[in-house]
C-alpha cells in the first residue's frame, strides 16, 4: 500500500484551497510531510466537509484533515491525532452591520459552513431556524454580501482571506469559540493511527509544523 489517502475540503484558507490543478495549505504540507515520513505517495480526495468526517469514520480514508476540531461528539466516531494547530471561530458582518458583539447576535440570521463547529455550535446556541448553512465558507459570505444572512461564523483564517477578497466586510473583535484542530481517523486501523500520530509528534517536535504553520499565517 503505498499511498496514503486524505480526505479534506479544500475551501478553507489558509489550512486547503486550491492551487491551480493541485492543493497547498497547512493541512496539505503537514499531510505531505507525514505521507514523506511514512514512505507513501499522498493522494488528496476533495470531498465537503461533512462527507470527510463520514468518511473518516468509515474507514473510507486513510485520514482527514480539514481544520478539523476535535470534539468530545466526533471522539465517539473517530480518532483524533495530537493537536497541531489552534483554530479560532470569529464572526464576519457587513460594514455599518447592527451586529456589534455576541450579544447581538441573538436574533440574527447566521451563515455556516455546514457541518462545522460553527454549524453545531450556533444551532444549539440559537435554533436551527437562526442558522443557514452552506456547502462552503465561500458561499457562506456571498450569502452575506446579497444580505441573505446578517453575519458568517467561520474559523478566522479562512475569514480573514474572505474579508480582504471581498469589499463591504468586517470581522468583529470579539472571538466566537476557540479550538483544537487535529488529524482525524477511523477507530479500527489501530496501526495506521499510531503510524501517523507517531510521524505527526515527529513533525510537531522538530519544528516542521510550526514552521509549516507560520509560512501560512506570520505570527503576529
Amino acid at each position: 500500500e503505498d499511498e496514503l489517502v486524505m480526505a479534506t475540503n479544500a475551501a478553507f484558507p489558509p489550512y486547503e484551497y486550491k492551487d491551480g490543478d493541485g492543493y497547498k495549505g497547512i493541512d496539505v504540507e503537514i499531510a505531505e510531510a507525514i505521507a514523506k515520513k511514512l514512505g507513501k505517495k499522498l493522494v488528496i480526495e476533495d470531498v465537503e466537509f461533512g462527507a470527510v468526517l463520514t468518511g473518516v469514520a468509515q474507514g473510507k480514508y486513510d485520514f482527514g484533515m480539514a481544520g478539523i476540531t476535535v470534539t468530545e461528539d466526533r471522539k465517539k466516531t473517530m480518532d483524533f491525532s495530537n493537536t497541531y494547530a489552534t483554530g479560532i471561530q470569529v464572526i464576519i458582518v457587513n460594514d455599518g452591520s447592527p451586529i456589534a458583539s455576541l450579544d447581538d447576535l441573538a436574533s440574527a440570521k447566521i451563515g455556516v459552513q455546514e457541518s462545522t463547529t460553527g454549524h453545531i455550535y450556533c444551532e444549539d446556541e440559537f435554533g436551527a431556524d437562526a442558522v443557514t448553512p452552506y456547502a462552503n465558507g465561500a458561499l457562506a459570505v456571498q450569502a452575506l454580501l446579497a444580505g441573505k444572512v446578517d453575519c458568517v461564523i467561520i474559523d478566522n483564517e479562512p475569514a480573514k482571506a474572505f474579508v480582504e477578497a471581498n469589499a463591504g466586510l468586517k470581522i468583529l473583535d470579539t472571538a466566537y469559540a476557540v479550538e483544537d484542530y487535529a488529524a482525524a481517523m477511523s477507530k479500527d486501523n489501530a496501526e495506521l493511527y499510531e503510524a501517523v500520530n507517531k510521524a505527526l509528534e515527529e513533525l510537531i517536535a522538530d519544528g516542521t509544523v510550526k514552521t509549516i504553520v507560520e509560512k501560512y499565517i506570520p505570527a503576529n
